[in-house]
């Protein structure tokens, strides 16, 4: 098999997995999302040591470390990034916990025209009129969305911000995903045990033995298996094919909130839907064939992310 398609694959499959993942946290609607975070960030950390470990990277975890910690700057924006992605998670699991997949859905579509928009404003990044006019309808679409509503649609706004703002701040700090994961986990693990602990200490605690429990220790694979199978991937393929891999994630969200758990889809959220995915199918093929203009003049430079 080519390293092209084991990309696809691996790639593939980590959209798969996020997609899926509100049926995951359905099966434990009933505990409290506070609670369901705080074992996500412990055991997402003690899986990453733990195949960290197992796959000989610690002496290079250690020294990415070193040289990460070496400059206050970059610490602090790995705690801000830790902090930034706890809260995406927290309002994600109580989005698709109230009833909700549907705004998460939409803020995973949003998501990378707000990344789009951080990159011209802070990254001096430049976009053709078409990339322009894709942007415009996906705001229009949300636009519409939030008139015909009544209301903003605060939820999808947040997590696709706060997941662009995440992006961003990695693209600075330029530390290996896999890494990355455990040193973010790591960061907030310790307060994560504490509040675990006072919970089972004042009996407000669900863990035990029970499903509950082995379902939240899950989690930390829930979290970390896609992350290290996008990580094998994204690496295989040109950058435009993740961008549009990337939708197969909230399109399968879309569908599973709608017809497994039958939050309403409306003549108004068609309307948005059509728009904000016209202008993503527009954007994505854009940037594809700006990037094949790229590769056919330069020929022997494979482009990749």
């Amino acid at each position: 098999m080519s390293e092209n398609n084991k990309g696809i694959i691996f790639t593939l499959g980590a959209y798969i997995i996020w997609g899926f993942l509100p049926i995951y946290w359905k099966q434990v609607e009933h505990i409290s999302p506070y609670e369901i975070i705080s074992h996500r960030v412990f055991w997402s950390f003690i899986f990453m040591i733990v195949f960290i470990i197992a796959t000989n990277r610690l002496r290079l975890f250690k020294k990415d470390l070193k040289f990460i910690f070496k400059e206050k700057k970059k610490v602090a924006a790995l705690f801000f990034a830790s902090a930034v992605i706890t809260s995406n998670w927290l309002v994600y699991i109580i989005a698709v916990n109230t009833g909700h997949i549907l705004d998460a859905s939409l803020g995973y579509y949003i998501n990378p025209l707000i990344s789009i928009l951080f990159g011209f404003a802070l990254l001096g990044e430049r976009f053709s009129r078409v990339q322009w006019m894709a942007i415009i309808i996906v705001f229009a679409g949300v636009a519409y969305l939030a008139a015909g509503l009544g209301a903003a649609p605060w939820i999808s706004l947040y997590l696709a911000t706060s997941f662009s703002v995440y992006g961003l701040i990695k693209k600075v700090i330029n530390l290996d995903a896999i890494f990355a994961l455990a040193v973010e986990t790591f960061v907030l693990a310790p307060f994560a045990l504490i509040f675990i602990v006072f919970l089972e200490g004042s009996g407000q605690g669900n863990f035990g033995f029970n499903i509950d429990s082995l379902v939240m220790m899950g989690t930390g694979v829930a979290t970390a298996v896609p992350l290290l199978l996008f990580a094998l991937g994204a690496q295989r393929i040109r950058l435009s094919l993740v961008g549009f891999l990337q939708y197969f994630a909230p399109t399968i969200m879309l569908l599973i909130g709608v017809f497994m758990y039958d939050e309403a889809f409306t003549d108004i959220h068609r309307v948005a839907y059509i728009l904000i995915w016209s202008g993503l199918i527009l954007y994505t093929l854009s940037r594809f064939m700006q990037m094949q203009k790229k590769a056919g003049k330069n020929p022997r430079r494979r482009v990749s992310s």
